[in-house]
């Protein structure tokens, strides 16, 4: 596990978030699963962090420990993603043509969506208002 300093360039909040590895601050940023703590932007970055230093007294934790939380951690999100298939309508690309139209028709109803949409697309909805929500997302295939 390793810990970074993220601050958001939008709001200059400065957050510290846990990672199974180095590089999977760049695959989740890639995906669009990064969002600010405060506002919720996308607009994330890595800051600079000193190194922790440990004395010799302290025993490095086993890896099977940092394997044990990365399974809890992605079975939580498995459990998330199920509730959202069973209690949500899958929208696909068209998220933010969907979010749009159940936002300014009044007249149409329509349990929550969820589905794909771009930072920009994200941050354009939110500056109208329309509530949205970025949740991480593990492909069956990563499972």
């Amino acid at each position: 596990m390793i810990k970074y300093k993220l601050t958001c360039k939008d709001c200059d909040v400065t957050f510290d978030s846990w990672f199974a590895l180095s590089k999977e601050f760049d695959k989740l940023k890639k995906l669009h699963l990064l969002n600010c703590t405060n506002c919720n932007s996308l607009n994330v970055k890595k800051t600079l962090m000193s190194p922790m230093i440990l004395n010799s007294s302290i025993k490095e934790i086993p890896e099977s420990i940092n394997e044990k939380k990365l399974k809890k951690f992605k079975n939580k999100i498995k459990e998330y993603q199920k509730f959202i298939k069973n209690n949500f309508k899958y929208v696909g690309e068209n998220f933010a043509y969907e979010a749009r139209s159940i936002h300014y028709n009044a007249k149409k109803k329509s349990k929550g969506i969820y589905g794909k949409a771009t930072e920009d697309e994200v941050k354009s909805l939110n500056e109208e208002g329309i509530e949205t929500q970025t949740v991480p997302w593990i492909k069956d295939k990563d499972n």
